[in-house]
């Protein structure tokens, strides 16, 4: 047989490659051509009839499709990272303006440059090779610069609301600016053009949107082929204020707007009710799980959430890390362990649905499984590799089951998008992570600084030159 000649042949690892049989394959191969999976299989079978102008002896990796992180809030958090104390009650308004509302609005351009690039580091050092935006950009621009920079694979959307909220405003016109704002991003990044970053009609939420808002983001969303994701109902007060509002509860208000449907995802929903569950079964919406974000916020998933329930239903669930730790392998322990535990009932949520939920399945979900999701013929090379010479995967006895229970983003040692190696023994090869840590750093400390927020901490620091900041 004549060999072809391919950008990247790798041998020797085992790949769990998440098709249609999920087939896992034990001294596996992977040929990449032109940023595309040209074949997959034993070693033997895909050396016989390709040859690799790039030759990668992958024994003693397993190799899994890129993770896709499907809630994360790029800017606002990661520059301010682990400085709001962990006591403060966000359902307190006074603590949200004190607290929250001045870490995002006090972004600059630069910071928000800044802020996206440490992100996508982030989360390409542990696996995560597409990621959906939280809605919460303001300077998008800046934001997918950084973005491209580290060539991570993204769906952002600027900072979008539209509604007024008191008699002195212009309803009509803040409504028309919202729209405006994303019709703009959608065509600067356009979605269906294969490229790494677009824009899709991402809304923040919650209450702050007019029904105007909400239909013109399905009506783009249903035109490009893309989604909409949004926040609701973490607490309460989403239920309390629709009622009052509307006289209907949020899911069965955004039903009665006909905005509800299979590309309509929405984030924490942890306060539903029955009727509201039954609506997104019927229109096969998808609900986001973000579960570090849910017991840290107290979003009460014990007593209300239904998550298993509407999984059991056929509701796609997917999960995202919100805006803390961006390591979706310690994501995916905590969601199953936590309803295994509330349900009692260890068959719930078992290892091989966790690892879907950030691959294909959160691929079929999102519209993107014709690309990425799985390792098969034709799909993108997105793609990680997880060094198994540590000692939570060894002895390796049943890949899946240690990835998810055992291990975590430290074992990432490369990680590729469009079969372009953009992590490689833990470092980017794009940036000198050793200079962008400095700047992550003066970006921070200025940040809060600007922002006026008080440092607290029950025990006592010295040193350091700032008050706000000890650590600058």
């Amino acid at each position: 047989m004549v060999q072809k000649d391919v950008d990247t042949l790798i041998t020797g690892a085992t790949i769990i490659t998440m098709d249609s049989d999920r087939h896992i394959v034990i001294d596996g191969a992977l040929a990449i051509d032109d940023g595309l999976i040209v074949a997959v299989g034993s070693t033997a079978n895909v050396q016989s009839g390709y040859c690799g102008r790039r030759a990668i002896d992958a024994d003693g990796q397993i190799i899994t499709p890129g993770f896709i992180n499907s809630h994360v809030h790029i800017t606002g958090d990661p520059l301010t990272r682990g400085f709001m104390p962990d006591t403060v009650d966000y359902r307190d308004p006074a603590n949200f303006e004190r607290w929250v509302l001045p870490r995002f609005v006090s972004h600059e351009p630069e910071d928000e440059h800044v802020s996206a690039k440490l992100a996508a580091l982030e989360m390409l050092k542990c696996g995560i090779t597409c990621f959906i935006e939280a809605g919460t950009v303001r300077h998008l621009d800046e934001a997918v610069a950084g973005l491209d920079m580290l060539g991570i694979r993204a769906r952002v959307s600027p900072w979008t609301e539209g509604r007024a909220f008191d008699d002195s405003q212009d309803a009509a016109a803040l409504e028309q600016i919202a729209i405006d704002g994303l019709e703009r991003a959608t065509k600067a990044w356009p979605a269906g053009a294969s490229n790494r970053i677009e824009a899709w009609p991402i809304l923040i939420g919650h209450n702050v949107h007019s029904d105007g808002v909400w239909c013109a983001a399905k009506s783009i969303a249903d035109r490009d082929g893309s989604c909409i994701t949004a926040h609701m109902s973490p607490y309460q007060n989403d239920t309390d204020w629709y009622l009052a509002t509307y006289g209907r509860r949020p899911v069965e208000h955004l039903a009665d707007l006909g905005v509800l449907g299979p590309n309509m995802l929405l984030t924490h929903v942890t306060h539903l009710s029955e009727s509201e569950c039954d609506l997104l079964v019927e229109h096969r919406s998808g609900i986001i799980f973000c579960p570090l974000a849910a017991i840290k916020g107290g979003f009460d998933v014990a007593g209300s959430g239904r998550q298993p329930e509407l999984v059991a239903r056929g509701v796609p669930m997917l999960l995202g890390t919100d805006g803390y730790d961006c390591d979706l392998m310690r994501q995916m322990p905590i969601a199953a362990g936590l309803f295994k535990m509330l349900r009692k009932d260890n068959k719930l949520f078992p290892c091989h649905q966790m690892l879907e939920m950030i691959t294909i399945g959160a691929a079929e979900a999102l519209g993107l499984a014709d690309i990425i999701g799985s390792l098969a013929v034709g799909k993108r090379a997105d793609l990680i590799f997880h060094d198994a010479n540590r000692p939570e995967l060894r002895p390796l006895l049943n890949p899946v089951n240690q990835l998810v229970w055992s291990a975590d983003g430290r074992g990432v040692n490369s990680v590729w998008i469009d079969g372009e190696c953009l992590i490689e023994g833990g470092r980017s090869t794009r940036i000198d992570e050793d200079d962008f840590f400095a700047k992550v750093q003066e970006s921070g400390t200025a940040l809060i600084e600007r922002a006026g927020l008080p440092f607290e901490s029950p025990w006592p620091i010295v040193g350091g030159t700032r008050v706000n900041t000890p650590f600058s």
